[in-house]
């Protein structure tokens, strides 16, 4: 099976942990959007933080240009979005380790 370059992307961002939690960002439904260019290997990755002002925010960032531009030859830009993160926002199953559902 071929992955698009969106779902590749998307993958390639499980390997972020959020350290004090510690699962991966797309798992705490921290990456809100993805737009892969058509036209070029970019994308823009619009992303939340668990708390305003998290600690560990602007390494968060820096690993997901990092690993983005892994997928993306041309890079990644990451925007932070407004909306307040809630584990609700998890994946399916994936706050069943903190007993949430």
């Amino acid at each position: 099976m071929v992955l698009s370059k969106e779902e590749e992307l998307l993958e390639s961002l499980r390997n972020v942990i959020d350290p004090e939690i510690g699962m991966n960002i797309v798992e705490l439904g921290l990456i809100r959007n993805l737009d892969v260019a058509e036209d070029k290997d970019f994308a823009r990755v619009t992303m939340i933080l668990t708390t305003p002002f998290c600690p560990y925010g602007p390494q968060l960032i820096e690993q997901v240009r990092v690993v983005g531009s892994s997928v993306m030859a041309d890079g990644v830009e990451v925007e932070i979005g407004a909306e307040l993160w809630d584990p609700s926002m998890m994946e399916e199953g994936a706050g069943g380790d903190w007993g949430l559902f």
